[in-house]
């Protein structure tokens, strides 16, 4: 970055208190206003006004800060300062969400110093200041510049060109800048120019500023303060995605507006900068009061979005390797990198480097890559280039941590981080509303790399339990999102952030792999390789994407299709849900369908625009089919008629790779219930999962008798698979079963059912968890399977259960150092306590006490809530509300116990004396919170009023009024299970 030059402008705070004087009541209402638009509490009142320089008189103690320049005499004069908002201002370009198309960026030199000390440790807050040159190129005649800037004040602004090539920037010419103003609503900064800028030439945009780093936030910089080697200690690092770039630095805040980047970072000496480059130099530098700071500049980055722009400060160790002569390091706090839990990532991020490199046939192109594990980064991880971050509990592994799904959801976040090297980083969306481009891919290839260096994982059935299950449980016919969006549907910046949902990441992965299915792996690599060599360091549509897969089709002739790729894969895009597939075995006919959650009659009449195009990819009798389409609401094929005999079945959906639910008729269903029971393993396990998935789904929400999917079950005694017991557990046993056993039959006809068909896979794990609970290390499906088996069987009684929760909880309890198995540790210590005494709940609470790690502790406090014994309960919330918050430390307690089996009964009676209590220590919201638990079973209006006298004096008058609506909604939602439990206690009757 070149020199400060002299001739610049500034707005001292002389300027801006007479201006102050002069408008006090329009800068009232316009705080007022500010704060309104979202402005973070406790933003300096210069944030509000937009454009300050500190002085002297404003300096914090020890203040670092170096004075602005000052203008020359008879230089331009200083620009107005003004915040507006849309009521006060006349329409403009400012009003719209994107940027107008007036300049595009090719440079930044940016430098930032943020005044983090190892000896002056932030309580919230930190100051930093920055300067960036932005080199543009103008397309269109404006005297007017907008750009991103957001909770900064600029404390000076200079426009220099036209720039020439081999010009040093002291001679080139400066243009006037009137006024500097910032329209809030879209965050905008406006410089109104002296004169027009010309289209075709190139200018640089100058701009000091200064902001805040805060600890509570995860936008644009932000602070962890944690502990290492006993140490109270801090780092600064950066989320600039979607939006938070503007928060750091004055810029043009778009995916498709890519520049290069020199990144400078001044930083304390003892203190490691890192950024999204290799290390350039260091030299060192003297503040205005003698204090010496270490300057580190970085090499040049390539073209890239404003949200991967990266930044760390911090006191770490790191661990290192080098994978095709490009350095690989794992920073993480001292204490992590001495323990080796860094060492499971830095092994694996290399080879998967690698095998993606190989896939596309296109290389990393960064000479290195540094990740970071951050202390707090609220389970998040970020793909920015050559410098990722981590939250630590995402990437680091305990060298004895083997018991765990976790060595396999670091795989997963690794593979996916990398994965946007290419997907996002390399080829970027050219906005927001095709996030998915980026988002789904890497959430498809993610599995695909952790099956590639673990072949015997069973790629489907992961699929389905990580990615699939989730989005089709949330997803319908009436949900507001697409994967998708069209440009003109977003209005406000905040709109971006709520596309980082469910669809965005497992329906776009879903997207991915059903194409990838109709048009074979090698046509879809093929496809993808062009896609990314042609848009490589540029940005792209979701028709580009189609293009390319179009352009794959028609250079063969093998695979047909019934209609261009762009028509089949936009009928799934851009419409929100799903369809329900139905076959009818008796005639071939398929039709389809929207899903939606509890369906009507006569809801799904579709018109042809509405239906999806879709691929059906099938089996009969166990022999895969060739592929058919459904490009109609209905259609006729007699290959899938089925005949009077047993062994005729179909199954459509092949690995559910399609993304849709499989109805079929009575005859449909029976065939297949018969082949269950007479040969469950000709069905795939895949298969298996899909019919007790889609038949408990399509029963719960009127596409099916709830008969029909109890029907499946009948043969579960001779399942093996436990990710296919763990479909049905999950399905049969629910919490609104589990909460409303008390009043109905359904308890011990559902016990003597399942405990009938549990024996046998109960007995391979219980065996397994008492003489070789090793050997379940690398069994994916059983470490995420085996706590809801566990749970199951001791709620339904099973004696070998209890033993064992006894036997695992008593040689805990004996000898601290035999850690009860990770994975069904929940339930050991559930029923440890509700078998127990209070000694057993005293031994937990001790252990509670003196342990720091936050999931453990959580885990701790639900199994004091286990407990059987009023007293012991009560006593848990005498202590919950009488001791130092720090003790359960964020935990509800009440909430918890509130929960549990018996605590439901007593918390009423202990809010009788304790509510304010209550409500002092976790917030009125808890005491509407704690009502609909305790309400969880009402089912008559009775109930509701009394629930609502009972809470009347807790609640304030705005909860009192919005409670009643929801509770009816509880009311209602247990009529219908009430029903639904009904018609299972009586199917149980007739099958038990």
């Amino acid at each position: 970055m070149g020199a400060t030059s002299s001739s610049g402008f500034y707005v001292s705070r002389a300027v801006a208190l007479l201006l102050a004087g002069l408008a006090a009541t329009l800068l009232l209402a316009l705080a007022v206003l500010a704060a309104l638009y979202g402005y973070r509490a406790g933003v300096p009142p210069s944030e509000l006004r937009g454009l300050q320089v500190p002085d002297a008189s404003s300096s914090t103690p020890g203040s670092q800060e170096e004075p602005p320049a000052t203008p020359k005499p008879g230089s331009a004069r200083e620009p107005s300062v003004t915040t507006t908002s849309g009521d006060w201002r006349p329409a403009g370009p400012w009003d719209q969400l994107r940027l107008p198309s007036w300049l595009v960026p090719l440079h930044y030199e940016l430098e930032l110093w943020p005044r983090l000390r190892p000896d002056e440790l932030p309580e919230s807050s930190l100051r930093f200041s920055g300067r960036v040159n932005i080199t543009v190129r103008c397309t269109v005649a404006t005297a007017r510049l907008l750009l991103h800037s957001l909770f900064l004040d600029c404390e000076r602004a200079e426009v220099r060109g036209p720039l020439s090539p081999g010009i040093r920037d002291a001679t080139v010419r400066r243009v006037p800048v009137d006024d500097v103003w910032f329209a809030l609503d879209m965050q905008y900064m406006v410089l109104e120019l002296g004169e027009a800028l010309q289209p075709g030439s190139r200018y640089e945009l100058q701009l000091s500023f200064s902001g805040l780093v805060y600890q509570d936030t995860r936008e644009g910089l932000f602070l962890n303060v944690y502990t290492d080697q006993g140490e109270r200690r801090a780092l600064l690092a950066s989320q600039m995605e979607p939006t938070f770039a503007r928060n750091v630095f004055p810029c043009f805040d778009e995916p498709a507006l890519k520049a290069t980047f020199n990144i400078t970072v001044i930083h304390h000496p003892s203190y490691v900068a890192l950024s999204n480059m290799p290390k350039l130099g260091q030299t060192e530098k003297e503040d205005v009061n003698g204090s010496k700071w270490t300057v580190t500049t970085f090499y040049t980055t390539p073209h890239m979005p404003t949200y991967l722009a990266a930044f760390a400060i911090c006191d770490c160790d790191h661990v290192n390797r080098t994978e095709r002569g490009k350095e690989i390091r794992i920073w993480a706090r001292k204490d992590a990198i001495a323990s080796g839990s860094a060492n499971f990532a830095l092994n694996i991020t290399g080879p998967i480097f690698s095998f993606l490199e190989d896939l596309f046939n296109i290389s990393y192109p960064l000479p290195k890559t540094d990740i970071i594990a951050l202390p707090i980064f609220d389970n998040r991880a970020m793909e920015n280039w050559g410098l990722l971050m981590f939250d630590e509990s995402l990437l680091l592994l305990q060298p004895n941590d083997q018991l765990t799904e976790k060595k396999t959801l670091i795989s997963c976040i690794i593979s996916h981080e990398i994965g946007h090297q290419w997907f996002g980083n390399l080829v970027t969306m050219n906005w927001w509303n095709n996030i998915w481009l980026k988002e789904g891919f890497a959430s498809y290839f993610e599995l695909g790399v952790i099956n590639y260096f673990n072949p015997k994982l069973p790629r489907n059935e992961v699929f389905f339990s990580n990615i699939l299950h989730g989005v089709l449980n949330e997803d319908h016919a009436l949900v507001s999102r697409a994967v998708s969006t069209k440009v003109e549907n977003f209005t406000e910046t905040s709109e971006i952030n709520e596309l980082f949902d469910l669809f965005t990441y497992n329906k776009g992965a879903s997207m991915a792999r059903m194409l990838s299915s109709f048009l074979k792996e090698h046509l879809f690599i093929s496809a993808l390789k062009s896609y990314l060599k042609t848009f490589s360091y540029s940005n792209a549509e979701q028709d580009d994407l189609w293009r390319h897969f179009q352009m794959a089709i028609d250079d063969q002739s093998k695979i047909l299709l019934p209609a261009t790729v762009k028509s089949i894969m936009d009928s799934w895009t851009h419409r929100s849900g799903f369809p329900v597939i139905t076959l009818n075995v008796s005639t071939g006919a398929m039709k389809q369908e929207p899903f939606y959650i509890g369906k009507f009659k006569n809801q799904t009449l579709l018109t042809h625009n509405d239906t999806w195009i879709v691929p059906v990819l099938w089996i009969k009798n166990g022999a895969t089919q060739s592929l058919v389409w459904l490009d109609k609401n209905s259609k006729v094929f007699p290959e899938m008629q089925v005949s009077d005999s047993d062994h005729d079945w179909v199954i459509l959906n092949l690995n559910m790779t399609g993304y849709y639910r499989v109805n079929y008729d009575k005859l449909g269903w029976k065939k297949l219930n018969q082949q269950l029971e007479k040969d469950h393993k000709a069905i795939p396990v895949i298969h298996r999962l899909q019919l007790i998935d889609d038949a408990f789904s399509l029963s719960k929400n009127n596409y099916i008798e709830i008969e029909t999917a109890l029907d499946l079950t009948k043969y579960l005694a001779e399942e093996d698979e436990i990710i296919v017991w763990h479909a049905v557990l999950v399905n049969l046993v629910t919490r609104d079963l589990v909460s409303d056993v008390k009043n109905y039959d359904i308890y011990p006809l559902l016990k003597k059912y399942l405990l009938k068909r549990l024996n046998s896979i109960w007995n391979i794990y219980s065996t397994i968890i008492r003489d070789n609970v090793i050997a379940l290390q690398d069994d994916y499906l059983a470490l995420i399977s085996l706590e809801k088996l566990f749970e199951t069987a001791c709620w339904l009684g099973l004696e070998d259960c209890l033993q064992l929760s006894k036997e695992f909880f008593r040689k805990w309890v004996n000898h601290p150092e035999n850690e009860v198995p990770y994975l069904i540790k929940s339930v050991i210590l559930c029923y440890g306590i509700a078998l127990g005494s209070d000694k057993e709940w005293d031994f937990l609470l001790n252990i509670y006490t003196n342990t720091t790690e936050e999931e453990e502790r959580i885990q701790l406090a639900y199994a004091m809530s286990c407990s059987k014994d009023p007293w012991i309960l009560h006593r848990y919330m005498e202590y919950a509300i009488t001791t130092s918050p720090f003790t359960f430390n964020g935990t509800n307690v009440i909430e918890i116990v509130a929960a549990s089996e018996v605590g439901r009964y007593i918390v009423k009676d202990f809010l009788v004396n304790n509510w304010q209590a209550v409500g002092e220590r976790y917030g009125t919201q808890s005491l509407v919170t704690l009502m609909y638990i305790i309400g969880r079973t009402i089912s008559t209006d009775l109930q509701i009023v009394e629930l609502q006298q009972f809470f009347n004096n807790m609640l304030e008058e705005h909860q009192r009024i919005t409670v009643h609506a929801k509770l009816q909604t509880i009311k209602n939602e247990n009529l219908k299970n009430k029903k639904r439990h009904a018609r299972v206690a009586e199917w149980l009757r007739r099958n038990t």
